[in-house]
């Protein structure tokens, strides 16, 4: 379900500009977003003139109702019908103390009202708000164009994407995560470092497979919440072929990891896929990732958490499933396009069409019987946005990349889950990927929110990120 955002709102105005301007910016700004769905907690007439804000006295009032709000409010915009009071927007940012992402948009003025009675100036206020923000070292969030109309097609763009950015921030405050299994052996790009996450507010906690496996051997096929997973596997994907006794280790192990998630509130985990689940449990673990990633609880492939991070990331921005899948093969000649592949594990709704097959490149080293449980089909055409986030020990930060492309339909017979990526400019992409050493692993979702997540991760979370364009 789609979180309903809500955000502290601050009229700016200022008394030697038409005061009026600022009375109507006010009903448009929360018209606005009452049309989007969105709840606002602003000051009202009663409580100042017009219910802005232009005085050190409103901007305390405005600063204790938000710090009243303070566990409702997702972000704070800053409307300025006129030049607006840029001390007093700075004073209540400052004195509310929310530290939520702030968007500030300016109203335009119309060349055929330029006289003194309906001019704004919030192009020069804008200016100036922006300036005092900075020198209380508050970050903020631009609009794409210097003004915008409220009531414009533009402003509403805005503040889906700004929607985007409160919720990146907001869901990376104090973000729990769960890897199952060691790193896969086989694996070093996938190292992270779990003390860097923690100084940005991400825990990671840890469980082996052999308590995973140790709680699956308590449970009977017969006990009631199997049965139940069982049933919802089921309903899930087509099983085909695929034995009952699989599935039913797949109902058993969803449930030992579905309550160990529960019980320590872990927002995703990332579990090692290969090979001990298929040679000491019987089944690849690929559906029951698929599942928890299409409910919104990403799961990582071969224990990725930074990957799973990026998941994350890119869930919070668009509020619809993620996928985790290699940079994996050239496409022809064409230096645009490539082949991203996994196994797989993706959340059904990334396929034109789907079903449960062996896992075809485990299947000869550890027996067919033994992989049951991939999702395989083709990604459906369709824009996507792409993240990579990762620890660099040595440098001690989180660092990054994100970009848009799209999934086509060109023609191509193979295996497991995949699709054909195209993305502008890919090769200038692929040489920053390898000459920054990240993994070759990437999080990929359906959505068009780059410019969102680089916003979100740059300016607020101070990671370094390069936007790909």
């Amino acid at each position: 379900m789609a979180k309903k955002m809500t955000f502290g709102v601050i009229v700016g105005n200022r008394g030697f500009f038409p005061a009026i301007l600022a009375k109507k910016g006010r009903g448009d700004i929360l018209g606005v977003l009452k049309k989007a769905g969105c709840d606002a907690v602003c000051l009202t007439e009663k409580d100042t003139k017009f219910g802005s804000v232009e005085t050190y006295t409103d901007a305390k009032k405005c600063a204790e109702l938000f710090s009243k709000n303070a566990d409702k409010i997702d972000g704070i915009i800053v409307t300025l019908p006129n030049f607006g009071d840029e001390k007093s927007v700075a004073e209540v940012i400052k004195s509310c103390k929310l530290n939520v992402p702030i968007l500030i948009q300016a109203e335009p003025d119309e060349a055929a009202k330029m006289k003194i009675t309906n001019r704004r100036d919030s192009f020069c206020g804008k200016i100036s708000a922006c300036n005092n923000l900075r020198q209380s070292g508050v970050p903020f969030t631009l609009t794409k164009s210097h003004t915008v109309s409220i009531n414009s097609p533009g402003f509403k763009k805005e503040l889906d994407d700004f929607a985007s950015v409160c919720r990146i921030v907001n869901g990376l405050k104090n973000v729990r995560f769960g890897a199952i299994g060691a790193r896969t052996g086989a694996f070093n790009t996938v190292r992270y470092s779990e003390k860097i996450l923690e100084l940005a507010g991400i825990s990671v906690e840890t469980i082996d497979l052999s308590e995973i496996f140790g709680r699956i051997g308590k449970l009977k096929d017969t006990d009631k919440i199997v049965k139940d997973k069982l049933i919802s596997i089921k309903k899930y994907i087509s099983t085909g072929g695929n034995p009952n006794n699989a599935l039913v280790r797949m109902a058993k192990f969803a449930c030992v990891v579905d309550s160990w998630a529960k019980d320590l509130n872990l927002a995703g985990t990332a579990i090692q896929c290969w090979t001990s689940i298929e040679e000491f449990f019987g089944i690849v673990p690929c559906t029951v990732m698929s599942m928890m990633s299409q409910g919104l609880c990403p799961s990582a492939c071969e224990v990725d958490m930074t990957g799973l991070l990026a998941m994350y990331i890119l869930q919070l921005a668009s509020e619809k499933p993620s996928a985790l899948l290699d940079w994996n093969n050239n496409f022809g000649n064409n230096p645009d396009k490539c082949v991203l592949f996994h196994c797989s594990n993706l959340p059904k709704s990334f396929f034109k069409s789907s079903k449960m097959e062996y896992q075809a490149i485990l299947a000869d080293s550890v027996g067919q019987n033994n992989t049951c449980g991939a999702i395989v089909g083709r990604i459906a055409p369709n824009k996507t946005t792409f993240c990579r986030v990762t620890t660099d020990d040595t440098a001690g930060i989180i660092t990054g990349y994100v970009g848009q492309g799209e999934f086509t339909s060109d023609k191509l017979n193979t295996f497991g889950g995949y699709g054909v990526l195209k993305v502008k400019n890919l090769q200038t992409l692929l040489q920053y990927i390898c000459k920054a050493g990240f993994e070759h692993h990437v999080a990929a979702n359906i959505s068009s929110k780059a410019d969102a997540i680089a916003e979100a991760l740059e300016n607020y979370m101070g990671w370094e990120i390069y936007r790909h364009e």
